[in-house]
């Protein structure tokens, strides 16, 4: 967004659409929540007309909007949530770990497109926020194995801590292990030079998801003959679609390490130090606290 590489950005905008908060006030017509409630909110906003919403696919709505994206979001003191989009916390849910259900949703969602079976090996590309938490969720959906790669040593050690099977710089290092390729090759970085080489690795009518975010402008080059006589399934995974809820029920039963995902909380007056931080690859999931650090 800062780059101007998201297409859907409209600025000006305040950022922030992975967040929690209390309620301060509801409308005239909300029921189910009052003040004081601690919740986590769904970011996405459809039309609820257009073709894609009349098929149940609002996260392609042709009037697609998003908290913090197109609309002002929550790096700021007060923000304003549609009723229909809150969930009440669950009480084993702090509000400080309640972030992770919104990017824990977009994987649940990768996952439904996915669908892996039992026993599938997985090859993630990238040891950021995303890849650390798809790779925790594919080790309780049940996958035989799961390898990691990334430039990053000191991530690769926290995807070992949190049960790689195997994590290298760089794919070639674990193809001896792998020789006819994974069951399942996901791109959480976005980087080109990353999802040309990961569309190198599927077994054959193997699947290659495309999860990261890449610029909007970008192309990648890949053979359309292996993708034919190989049978390779190559499919995208945008935002968050009947995924939410699912993510709040997980976080609250413990699915993720949240203390290890979350490495820096700033306050909202530290945002430009933050955005220095994440652009540095300096820790995890770093947060924006609207009235300072937490301890």
């Amino acid at each position: 967004m800062l780059a101007g590489e998201f297409g859907p950005t409209r600025y000006p905008v305040i950022p922030g659409h992975e967040f929690s908060g209390e309620i301060v006030a509801v409308g005239a017509d909300v029921t189910g929540f009052a003040e004081g409630d601690a919740i986590a909110a769904d970011p996405a906003i459809y039309c609820g007309s257009c073709h894609f919403c009349a098929l149940g696919r609002g996260n392609l709505c042709e009037q697609w909007g998003t908290i913090g994206i197109t609309v002002n979001g929550a790096c700021a003191e007060y923000v304003k949530v549609p009723a229909r989009n809150c969930y009440r916390l669950p009480e084993t849910v702090a509000l400080a770990h309640a972030p992770l259900i919104e990017p824990l949703s977009t994987i649940v969602r990768g996952f439904d497109l996915v669908a892996p079976k039992l026993g599938d090996h997985f090859l993630i590309y990238g040891a950021g926020t995303m890849g650390l938490l798809y790779l925790q969720v594919a080790q309780r959906a049940g996958a035989a194995s799961v390898s990691v790669v990334d430039l990053n040593e000191d991530r690769l050690a926290v995807a070992r801590k949190l049960g790689a099977d195997a994590v290298a710089t760089g794919a070639d290092a674990l193809t001896a292990a792998h020789p006819r390729g994974w069951e399942v090759v996901t791109d959480c970085t976005g980087n080109i030079r990353a999802i040309e080489d990961g569309l190198t690795r599927p077994v054959r009518s193997g699947t290659f998801q495309q999860f990261g975010c890449a610029p909007d402008q970008e192309e990648a080059r890949f053979s359309p003959f292996r993708i034919y006589n190989d049978e390779i399934r190559i499919v995208g995974s945008m935002a968050i679609l009947h995924s939410y809820g699912r993510a709040v029920e997980l976080l609250g039963k413990g699915f993720i390490d949240s203390d290890t995902m979350i490495t820096h909380r700033f306050g909202l007056d530290e945002y430009a130090t933050a955005l220095a931080a994440f652009q540095q690859g300096s820790g995890r999931k770093l947060q924006i606290v609207p009235d300072g650090p937490l301890t």
